[in-house]
C-alpha cells in the first residue's frame, strides 16, 4: 500500500465536512433567517430539503461520470459547482434585492450544493475498496463517512456563532472557496492494487439494476442471489431512515426544542452533540470491525438497531421543559450508536453487491429521500399558535419515533454473509501459499530471515490477482 493513500482521504474528508455543513446551515437559525430575510419557515425548511431532493437524480449520475471520466476528473468537475454554489448562495444576501430575488439566490446555491454532495460521498467505499487491504478498508470508509456528518455538527455550531444569517453565508461561501484545493490530491487508483477486490472493474449502476432484478448472468461477479437482494434492500431501507432521522432532527432542531423554551445556541449544541459523540464512538470502533469483529458486520447492527429505536422513540417524552441533561444524554446515545453503524452498514452493503460505487449511491440516495420525506411530513405536524405550547412539534416527534423503531426491526431478516471479504481472503491465501512455495528455505543468518520477511509482506501485484 502507499503513504499517498491517507493524503486522498483527509482530501475527502475535508471536502465531505464542507459540503456536509449547508444542509443543516439554517436549522438552528430557522427564527432569526425569518425575520432578517422575511421568509417563512417552511421556506427556511426547504433550503435544507432541496439539497435532499436533488441529490436522488444526481447520485444514480455519479457512478456513470466515474467511469467515464474517472474519480480524479469527477471531482475537478464537483469542485467547480461547489464554488459557484458558494457564491450564488452568498449573492442572495445582497442590499436591495427583494424577498423573492433573495430568496431565489440562495436556493440556487443549495441545489447547486446538492449536486456536489453525492460526487465527494458516493465514491467513499470505492476510494477504500481501490487504495486499502483488509485490515483498514473499514477503518478508511469510516473517516470519510463519518466526514458528513462532522460537517452538520460543524454547520450548526458555526451559523448560530457567527451573528447574523447574512454575514453566515459571506463565512460559509470562504470555507467553500479555502478547501477547493483539496480536489487535486484525490487519485483514482494505486499503481499496483492491495487486494483482489481492488483488481476489478468498477461495475455500472445498471449492473446493480440487473442483479436486484434477477437478471444478472450467474457468472458475473456482480449478480446476487435472492438472499442477497433482500439484504440489500432491507439495508437500503433502514439506512435511509435512520440518516434521515438525524438529518430531519438537525434540520428542524429549533423548531423541535424553541417552543420548550430552549434558545437557538442550545438546539444547536443537542444537534451537535448527537453528531460529535457519534464521531467519537466511530473512530474508537471502526478499527476493531477491521481487526477483532471483521466477520461480525450484521451482528452489530442487530445489536444497535434496537437501542437506536428505542432512543429516538424516548425523545417523544423528553422534549419538554427543563429538561436538558435528559435530552443530550439522549442525543449521546442516538448519535453513538447511529454513527457507529454508518461504515458497517455501507461496508455490509458492498459485501452483499461487490458493486461500490452503485450501492453507496442508492444508500445516500434512500437516505435524502427519506429525509424530505420527514422534513416535509414533520413540517405538517406542527402544532397551531393555539396549542401548548404554540407551534409544538410533539406529533413530529412521535411520528419519527414510531417510524424509525418499526423500520429498525427488519434488520433482523438480514443475513449479511460478507462474500467479497472471503472471495479476498482466499485470494490472498493462495498467493501467499504460492510465494512460499517458490521460496527456498532461508538459511539461519539475519540477513537471509529479513530478505524472507520483506518477501512475506509482499503485496499483491496487478498480474498476480488478474490470474487468480
Amino acid at each position: 500500500m502507499y503513504k499517498r493513500r491517507w493524503v486522498g482521504v483527509i482530501a475527502i474528508m475535508i471536502l465531505n465536512i464542507v459540503a456536509g455543513m449547508s444542509l443543516v446551515w439554517f436549522g438552528p437559525i430557522a427564527d432569526d433567517t425569518v425575520d432578517e430575510f422575511g421568509w417563512t419557515l417552511d421556506q427556511v425548511n426547504w433550503l435544507g430539503n432541496c439539497v435532499n431532493v436533488v441529490y436522488l437524480p444526481c447520485a444514480a449520475v455519479v457512478p456513470w461520470l466515474y467511469s467515464k471520466l474517472g474519480l480524479r476528473r469527477t471531482c475537478y468537475i464537483g469542485a467547480l459547482i461547489f464554488l459557484a454554489s458558494a457564491w450564488i448562495r452568498y449573492a442572495g444576501t445582497a442590499d436591495g434585492l427583494s424577498t423573492g430575488g433573495s430568496y431565489a439566490l440562495v436556493i440556487v446555491g443549495q441545489i447547486l450544493s446538492g449536486v456536489v454532495q453525492p460526487i465527494f460521498q458516493v465514491l467513499i467505499p470505492g476510494y477504500s475498496e481501490k487504495w486499502f487491504d483488509l485490515r483498514q478498508r473499514t477503518t478508511a470508509t469510516m473517516l470519510m463517512s463519518i466526514a458528513n456528518p462532522i460537517g452538520v455538527a460543524v454547520g450548526q455550531l458555526i451559523s448560530p456563532l457567527i451573528g447574523t444569517p447574512r454575514a453566515g453565508l459571506l463565512v460559509l461561501a470562504i470555507i467553500y472557496s479555502a478547501s477547493l484545493p483539496c480536489v487535486f490530491f484525490v487519485s483514482d487508483a494505486p499503481p499496483t492494487p492491495p487486494t483482489r477486490a481492488a483488481t476489478q472493474r468498477n461495475p455500472s449502476f445498471a449492473s446493480l439494476a440487473r442483479a436486484m432484478l434477477g437478471r444478472e448472468p450467474v457468472d458475473q461477479p456482480t449478480y446476487m442471489t435472492v438472499r442477497q437482494r433482500m439484504d440489500f434492500a432491507i439495508l437500503t431501507l433502514v439506512f435511509g431512515v435512520l440518516v434521515a432521522a438525524v438529518s430531519a432532527f438537525s434540520i428542524l432542531s429549533a423548531q423541535d426544542l424553541e417552543p420548550f423554551g430552549y434558545s437557538d445556541d442550545l438546539a444547536g449544541l443537542m444537534g451537535a452533540t448527537l453528531l460529535l459523540v457519534g464521531i467519537v464512538t466511530t473512530a474508537v470502533t471502526a478499527p476493531l470491525f477491521d481487526r477483532v469483529f471483521t466477520h461480525h458486520l450484521a451482528l452489530t447492527i442487530k445489536v444497535l438497531c434496537p437501542i437506536l429505536g428505542g432512543a429516538w422513540l424516548a425523545l417523544v417524552w423528553a422534549v419538554h421543559e427543563g429538561d436538558t441533561g435528559g435530552l443530550f444524554a439522549l442525543m449521546a446515545v442516538i448519535g453513538g450508536t447511529s454513527l457507529t453503524m454508518l461504515p458497517v452498514a455501507i461496508e455490509l452493503a458492498v459485501e452483499a453487491t461487490r458493486n461500490a460505487d452503485a450501492s453507496s449511491a442508492l444508500l445516500w440516495a434512500s437516505s435524502n429521500l427519506f429525509g424530505v420525506i420527514f422534513v416535509l411530513a414533520e413540517g405538517a405536524l406542527r402544532a397551531g399558535p393555539d396549542a401548548d405550547p404554540p407551534n409544538n412539534m410533539r406529533s413530529a416527534l412521535i411520528f419519527q419515533g414510531a417510524f424509525v423503531l418499526g423500520t429498525v426491526s427488519l434488520v433482523y431478516l438480514i443475513e449479511g454473509r460478507q462474500t467479497r471479504r472471503a472471495a479476498d481472503e482466499q485470494a490472498h491465501a493462495r498467493l501467499r501459499q504460492h510465494e512460499m512455495a517458490e521460496t527456498p528455505r532461508p538459511p539461519r543468518s539475519p540477513a537471509s530471515m529479513k530478505s524472507l520477511s520483506s518477501l512475506k509482506e509482499a503485496v499483491f501485484t496487478t498480474e498476480d490477482t488478474a490470474a487468480l
